[in-house]
């Protein structure tokens, strides 16, 4: 079983950010957290590694119902959204979290409906960076 979905996108890091930031925020979306992975490399381990940010996206009222369902669930959010990009490429790989796999880890009514509206949204996201 798959636990993400992905997009390529033309551009710099800078540009497909911005552009992932703006449709996330469409579908409602806000960014919590970020990590910059390949800063944190070179920080503290001094490995060099291509570009590799962390965005931790969450739809406030979804996550108000699912922690409202499980007061545990907090444990799996926000939703990630990785964007990486190798050296030289002109591209960006977008990473999606597959909300309806990681909340398929909990057995609490109502939840998979939360789940499966979030991954519709984030899917939407997707495909407005290719369309």
């Amino acid at each position: 079983m798959s636990y993400t979905f992905e997009t390529t996108v033309p551009g710099t890091m800078d540009s497909v950010r911005a552009k992932v930031e703006a449709a996330l925020a469409v579908e409602g979306f806000g960014i919590l957290t970020e990590i910059d992975v390949a800063a944190t490399f070179k920080a503290k381990l001094d490995v060099d590694r291509d570009p590799y940010v962390i965005l931790g996206a969450c739809n406030p009222s979804y996550a108000h119902d699912a922690i409202g369902a499980d007061a545990n669930m907090g444990a799996l959010l926000p939703c990630n959204v990785v964007l990486r990009q190798g050296a030289g490429d002109d591209n960006v790989e977008v990473v999606f979290m597959d909300p309806a796999a990681v909340l398929g880890l909990v057995d609490v009514p109502g939840v998979d409906t939360i789940a499966q509206e979030v991954k519709a949204k984030l899917e939407s996201v997707a495909s407005s960076l290719t369309g």
